[in-house]
């Protein structure tokens, strides 16, 4: 019995010490995730109602969920680059430390995601991540540095759901890598580095971001990162979803109809031996994501498999969860980005057509599809077209998406006829996939953003993070349009003998330094959208600074222009000169009544050394000043409309143009549709038609407001003279004119007055300003002459009724041909004046002193219904 009882003893003393240990290394595990794996600092749940707040509870979109391995998950993945981690913000001391220390003002902490094998090791660290010394780097973070102080509209906007940097508040030079880092309410920007990256190594490898800049290896960059998304990507097939064994793992909520399907897929890798795909099996998780404060879902894995714009696979990135399974966050389809257009045009009217009417054509009727267009007017043949797509070319993409509409209680509509979508400026080349070999388009988008409920931050970022993270991505939920735009003028570098220019390059830098003062509002912390600073606006003031800054660095340079001199017919001459006509061409479309914007004349002084501040200067401040502002660039105010002319203009100076229009892509949700983005009013069509009449009469409208150079008033006196030099004498031989002169001359000023109005500026605006397309340079010459003609033989036979109908006694007394004639003559002159000047105000005034010397000096009063009735 003792020993029994001293066994039985032993037996629970033996299990205690067992679960104590149990306990022990549990709680270990524990601490070692939270120490190694920094978790969000706060629960989601102290976030004010939003898209970003709603999806952030799920754990599938937190990083702690993934592991950080030191290898790919499988053979068939691939890092997705070179470098990969996620940032966090320090602390304010932490930044305080690091500039006592080293002056260095701007850095991140970075953990290492994905590394090159020479620094393999460093995978899982945190590092601190840092700007190189070079000057003009230096420069540039000077530039977009700034102090955020949030004014009362940015906290009331971040408590309505807006994201913007509330950690950011009250931080002084806040630059690029903070203003990344901290755009977010926690540490969930991951990003890829580009460009050269210099490791300078610590002596001590740190496992958390609690070092100083002594102790901390260190990674330098040359531009701002690439806002990313997963560690690594495969190319599959999807085959079909796996049930899991427990029904309560289905998605618990997702678009259509309970129940929801699995989001584990079992998908087939693509092998490159046999270029199919009959690779290794495996099963992945897609998740569905929950829906938002709206109850929109912003992708659907429902029928995922079945989607059409999978035909030839999708590219998946993310990463490994904690037990192992691949977690997809972000998809992408390979067939938009392969080589081989759907279809090819060759002819420079239907590229037009194409950009003004197909490329947005029965958007609804094809949701789901992809298209793909390919616009080249320089070649003959559709096999010759492709080959000027070969690895290596460089293109710049212009981006612009439409609406989410459907019938979902929370779908967005057309407001009076319009939705304006969204616009920006993006860059790529042409690679070899690294899973098929096969040449295929890869672009990154440098996006200028309104802060928003979903997170997404301005700066550059990858398609696969913009487009097809599963979150907050965009391909599912509207129509897209990206314009591949292949010049040699913008895409190839200048090369003045041993000076090395980029275009590309200023373009990148400057569209970073926009984004970076985007995501933090200037310093305000609200990145307010405004009729002067938009998407489109701010984009295309990028590309201004851009060519004019290249221009000026290029005729300033005694070297440069005396090599240009000596090597006239270089091909880097020729390109410079063609440049030079493009640009002014871009200048004409960026400033289009004549004057360039304040706020962008002063940035350009800003950025070239010639305007001293401290700030980057914005008009979100003087809101009086925003309609004005907006409109002396009104061409760039709305998204489709900047997209369609930047395309054509382009398409005109000999780009090859290469459309990609994903159309609401991926699994089911019936309770959406897509929706075009419009010109102004430009959902308002003519029955039967494509044509958005009411758009095109306000563009007319606008383009009449251009503000005359002396050098068009020379134009147009030059064609008063000539209209009198042939006038003049054919009315008096005809006598249709008599020197009549009306006295006195201060008693006619009113009949002038009213004579401007009525019918110089009247008639102009209606017969030429309305009825003539405004004059831009792709428009072809015959297109344009043959409405011009049209609207002259109708503002010819207006006169002729009027005189019929409402001058009966005197229309009796004159010859018909001769007033016809004369008014041939006046309306040709104000129509080649236009052509050549483009303005409403120079045919105004031609017409208006036509008239008025016909009225006032040649008896045209006398002659009048209006005398006779006078005299009675």
């Amino acid at each position: 019995m003792n020993v029994l009882k001293q066994n039985g003893f032993r037996t629970v003393r033996d299990r205690l010490r067992h679960l104590r240990w149990l306990l022990l290394v549990l709680l270990g595990a524990i601490a070692s995730v939270l120490l190694v794996t920094p978790r969000l600092p706060a629960a989601p749940s102290s976030l004010p109602p939003s898209q970003y707040a709603s999806t952030i509870q799920a754990p599938f979109n937190q990083p702690s969920y993934y592991a950080i391995a030191a290898t790919p998950p499988a053979a068939t993945y691939k890092p997705v680059a070179p470098w990969v981690g996620r940032l966090i913000l320090p602390t304010v001391e932490q930044y305080q430390q690091t500039q006592s220390q080293t002056k260095e003002t701007d850095w991140a902490w970075f953990e290492v995601y994905v590394a090159p094998p020479e620094a393999k090791q460093l995978i899982g660290q945190t590092v601190r991540l840092a700007w190189q010394q070079e000057p003009a780097i230096q420069a540039y973070v000077k530039v977009a540095s700034r102090d955020v102080t949030f004014v009362p509209s940015a906290e009331q906007a971040f408590q309505n759901g807006v994201i913007n940097p509330i950690r950011l508040n009250g931080r002084t030079q806040v630059g690029p890598l903070q203003s990344l880092a901290g755009g977010h309410p926690y540490d969930d920007v991951t990003v890829a580095l580009k460009g050269k990256v210099k490791l300078e190594m610590a002596a001590t490898s740190p496992t958390a971001p609690t070092t100083t800049a002594q102790t901390s290896t260190v990674l330098r960059v040359q531009r701002e990162p690439i806002q990313e998304t997963g560690q690594y990507s495969a190319l599959v097939k999807l085959i079909e979803p796996v049930s899991p064994k427990d029904p309560k793992e289905l998605p618990p909520s997702c678009p259509g109809e309970a129940p929801c399907s699995s989001d584990r897929f079992r998908v087939q890798h693509y092998n490159p031996t046999t270029r199919q795909f009959d690779g290794v099996q495996e099963v992945i998780r897609i998740p569905q994501q929950p829906a938002d404060k709206d109850g929109i879902f912003n992708t659907s894995t429902r029928n995922l498999e079945k989607a059409i714009a999978g035909s030839a696979g999708w590219y998946i990135y993310g990463a490994k969860d904690q037990t192992g399974l691949f977690t997809v966050q972000a998809m992408k389809p390979r067939a938009l980005f392969q080589i081989d257009p759907q279809r090819v045009i060759l002819d420079f009217k239907q590229g037009l057509r194409f950009i003004d009417f197909d490329n947005w054509k029965d958007v609804e009727s094809r949701k789901g599809e992809i298209q793909t267009t390919l616009i080249d007017t320089t070649s003959d043949t559709s096999n010759a077209v492709r080959s000027n797509w070969k690895t290596g070319s460089w293109f710049l993409v212009i981006h612009n998406y439409g609406g989410r509409g459907g019938t979902h209680p929370k779908h967005e509509s057309f407001v009076a006829g319009t939705y304006a979508g969204h616009f920006s400026f993006g860059v790529g080349a042409v690679i070899n996939d690294p899973f098929t070999n096969e040449p295929v388009f890869d672009y990154d988008y440098f996006q200028v953003y309104g802060n928003g409920g979903d997170g997404t931050l301005s700066g550059g970022q990858s398609w696969a993070n913009y487009m097809g993270n599963l979150r907050r991505g965009f391909i599912s939920m509207r129509p897209i349009s990206d314009t591949l735009i292949h010049l040699d003028t913008l895409t190839e570098d200048h090369q003045f003998g041993d000076t090395k220019l980029s275009f590309f390059k200023e373009l990148i830098a400057e569209l970073s330094l926009i984004g970076a003062r985007y995501r933090i509002g200037d310093g305000s912390g609200d990145s307010t959208i405004t009729s002067a600073t938009s998407c489109v606006q701010d984009s295309a003031q990028a590309l201004f600074l851009t060519l004019r800054r290249f221009q000026e660095k290029i005729e300033t340079n005694p070297q440069i222009l005396a090599w240009m001199k000596a090597h006239p017919d270089d091909s880097n001459t020729q390109r410079f000169r063609r440049l030079v006509k493009l640009g002014k061409d871009l200048a004409e479309q960026l400033t289009p009544v004549g004057i360039v914007r304040w706020d962008w004349e002063q940035n350009a002084e800003q950025l070239t050394g010639l305007y001293k501040s401290n700030q980057f200067l914005s008009i979100d401040d003087f809101q009086p000043k925003n309609l004005i502002t907006g409109l002396i660039s009104w061409r760039t105010a709305m998204p489709r409309q900047a997209h369609d002319e930047f395309a054509k203009l382009f398409l005109h100076h000999g780009a090859k143009i290469w459309v990609l229009r994903p159309n609401q892509i991926g699994g089911t949700d019936p309770g959406v549709a897509p929706l075009e983005p419009t010109l102004l009013l430009g959902a308002w069509k003519l029955p039967l038609t494509s044509i958005p009449l009411a758009a095109y009469l306000v563009i007319r409208t606008f383009g009449g407001f251009t503000f005359p150079t002396s050098f068009s008033w020379l134009i147009t006196f030059s064609i008063l003279a000539a209209l009198a030099a042939i006038a003049l004498p054919f009315g008096f031989a005809t006598r249709f004119f008599h020197w009549k002169p009306q006295h006195p001359w201060h008693r006619q000023l009113g009949t002038l007055l009213r004579l401007f109005f009525v019918p110089a500026l009247l008639q102009e605006y209606l017969f030429r300003i309305l009825l003539i397309p405004y004059p831009v340079v792709w428009l072809p010459a015959l297109t344009w002459w043959a409405w011009a003609l049209l609207a002259l033989g109708l503002f010819v036979g207006f006169q002729w009724l009027y005189a019929r109908w409402r001058l009966t006694a005197w229309y009796q007394s004159v010859s018909s041909e001769t007033f016809l004639t004369l008014m041939t003559l006046l309306g040709f002159a104000c129509t080649l004046t236009y052509r050549l000047t483009a303005s409403l105000a120079t045919i105004t005034v031609l017409h208006w002193l036509a008239i008025s010397a016909w009225w006032l000096l040649l008896g045209g009063k006398q002659q009048s219904h209006w005398a006779k009735t006078k005299s009675v």
